[in-house]
């Protein structure tokens, strides 16, 4: 518990800056963490990230991350879609190459991966950078992070029935609920004590619909780590894990904002 305390200190105050900064500092922040995120994922799966396959992995996430400015340059008949597209050729191409020790389910786990997390990561920096985007992503930090204390210490205090045992054998019903009534108090009190420039009562009913997205996003999370027989997708955190196990819920929250026209 003391080293999670630690961890969990250290990461606010060196993240929390970045987040209040914005600009080119969060974009970079969440390259980083793309990056990390997709090297989880080859170590889950006991890939080696010294590779021409993580290469072009990364290549492809951060492709998925960066801002869609960063392509300025590229033809007017192209766009980031296009070159991520040709780093998955080219992770198809691998398998050919390589006499199938790299496989077609290899390449297409690394770019559904690539997909998830550079996507996920993207509009982390997309709606901080957005007019208003400051108020809008601590929105999304106070639902999310508001539903995962709450599922934790609900379901511990009450949780009699489990929630999905296969996948998550400590997650109960009763924490799922409680968390999704926690995540509306709180998003309640966040848009009346900050201006969103967005409908208090739309913002109220949205965090309804986030806080059960990113207990999905969770228990996506939960499903590949027990798939690949890990407890955590990474040590980057002690205490916490990894980069994926503590941005599950958000990969999953924040594109549903974006999609939703919340920006």
């Amino acid at each position: 518990m003391k080293q999670r305390v630690i961890t969990a200190i250290v990461a606010l105050i060196l993240f929390i800056p970045i987040v209040l900064m914005g600009g080119i500092w969060i974009d970079v922040l969440v390259c980083a963490f793309a990056a990390v995120g997709i090297s989880e994922i080859f170590i889950m799966k006991k890939q080696i990230i010294v590779s021409w396959d993580f290469i072009l992995a990364l290549l492809a996430t951060v492709t998925m991350a960066v801002p869609d400015s960063f392509f300025k340059f590229l033809p007017a008949f192209l766009n980031k879609y296009d070159i991520f597209y040709i780093f998955v050729m080219l992770m198809l191409v691998r398998t050919v190459l390589s006499k199938n020790k790299v496989t077609f389910d290899d390449a297409g786990v690394y770019t559904l991966a690539a997909l998830y997390i550079g996507t996920g990561f993207h509009f982390m920096a997309a709606i901080r950078n957005a007019h208003l985007g400051l108020a809008i992503l601590g929105y999304v930090f106070a639902v999310v992070w508001s539903t995962d204390i709450a599922a934790y210490m609900v379901g511990r205090k009450i949780g009699k029935h489990k929630l999905w045992p296969v996948i998550s054998p400590n997650k109960t019903w009763e924490g799922s609920i409680g968390a999704v009534i926690c995540a509306v108090i709180i998003a309640a009190i966040y848009v009346t004590l900050v201006p969103t420039g967005r409908n208090n009562a739309m913002m109220i009913v949205l965090a309804f619909f986030l806080s059960i997205v990113g207990q999905m996003g969770d228990l996506v999370e939960s499903a590949y780590k027990r798939f690949y027989g890990v407890k955590d997708s990474g040590k980057i955190l002690p205490g916490h894990g990894g980069i994926l196990d503590r941005f599950d819920s958000m990969l999953f929250v924040l594109p549903v904002v974006a999609f939703m026209g919340i920006l």
